[in-house]
């Protein structure tokens, strides 16, 4: 075989992997429930029902968090969670823990489940997690933490909530704005951390673009409202390129400005743009405005025009520490239009190792 048995790898690692690979299964049958009112015989019904709970009083919570964007990430998670994925990803990986650390994971929460990928890299590598959510999303990792212990009871003395002081930890990782991480790295220098800011998304058009992949660049624009750091807040075009076809092939996320925080926003900044006589351009629900900046508000994708792809990815290679991903029509530079929100296991948030991370920690 290509990749040999994890239990044979990681010892007692595998009781981690199969509560994880438990929970991708139990992930796709609540998608399966929910499209479909299937539950196939399974007994998770009441953990069917409960989840559904769960999702509804997140919506509550946060307006942001629509059953759409959760269904998603749910969704997203579910088709990650694979036996053969999980065993793939681990595969280049000694996972031999010699002596298992607390990770503090301090969590954004701009979009469902946006810490996930920590919160699995750190438990499945032999790690503890101390977790302090964010406000904006405090319903669906206690959910998720209930179900694994379910699955693996020995989970229980690995996953902590706190919404107090951190302490008793070994290692951070923590997610926020840039001026957050000048607190972050303050208080958490003195620790293995890893400390991530603000990045943006970014796409690459050259006019030759149809509307098909018009329309898979808007799921990257959309998606989560364009509130994840994988969200798309900025083109670069050619010179002479024009927006008339873009905004044809997009018609069919009109329905966005049905959602009350995202229209408010949208009809801010066009008043805010109009007001300042700033020229932009406008379809109904989506704002395009030509500027040098990664970072665009909600409901605007920020624009600016290159005169040749070398001169371009020279920017791109500049600015990369400003840039989560890139995404193009042809896949030429970076990911393919519509692929932006659906990243891989070792498609690492800033290009950092989480695993190898962890790994690390728990060898000094």
């Amino acid at each position: 075989m290509l990749i040999q048995s994890l239990t044979n790898i990681m010892g007692d690692h595998s009781l981690r992997l199969k509560a994880f690979v438990k929970l991708g299964a139990f992930f796709r049958e609540f998608i399966s429930s929910v499209t479909h009112g299937d539950s196939s015989g399974y007994s998770e019904d009441e953990w069917i029902s409960d989840f559904r709970t769960a999702i509804g009083l997140a919506s509550q919570q946060n307006p942001w968090f629509t059953e759409e964007s959760q269904l998603q990430a749910i969704e997203n998670w579910g088709q990650a969670l694979e036996k053969d994925s999980l065993e793939t990803w681990l595969a280049g990986y000694s996972l031999k823990t010699a002596d298992p650390k607390i990770v503090a994971l301090i969590m954004a929460g701009n979009i469902p489940l946006v810490g996930f990928h920590d919160f699995l890299s750190a438990l499945i590598t032999g790690n503890s997690v101390l977790v302090k959510l964010s406000s904006k999303d405090k319903v669906l990792f206690p959910f998720i933490a209930k179900y694994l212990i379910s699955a693996e009871p020995s989970l229980e003395s690995a996953i902590t909530f706190t919404d107090g002081r951190l302490s008793g930890y070994d290692a951070v990782i923590a997610t926020g704005s840039n001026n957050s991480a000048r607190y972050f790295e303050y208080y958490f220098g003195n620790k293995p951390n890893i400390i991530r800011k603000n990045r943006n998304s970014v796409a690459v058009l050259d006019g030759t673009e149809n509307e098909t992949q018009l329309n898979a660049l808007g799921r990257d624009i959309f998606d989560y409202f364009g509130m994840g750091c994988r969200n798309v807040s900025k083109f670069y075009v050619p010179e002479t390129y024009k927006f008339d076809k873009f905004y044809e092939s997009i018609e069919s996320f009109s329905g966005v400005l049905n959602h009350t925080k995202y229209a408010n926003n949208y009809d801010y900044n066009k008043a805010v743009y109009l007001m300042s006589e700033f020229p932009i351009l406008d379809n109904g629900f989506l704002l395009l405005k030509e500027d040098s900046s990664y970072s665009s508000p909600i409901g605007t994708v920020f624009y600016e025009r290159y005169r040749n792809k070398e001169d371009l990815k020279h920017r791109l290679e500049q600015d990369q520490e400003q840039i989560q991903c890139v995404v193009s029509s042809s896949g030429e530079i970076g990911l393919p239009f519509g692929q932006a929100q659906s990243p891989g296991l070792s498609d690492y948030a800033d290009g950092i190792d989480t695993v190898e991370f962890m790994l690390k920690i728990a060898q000094q």
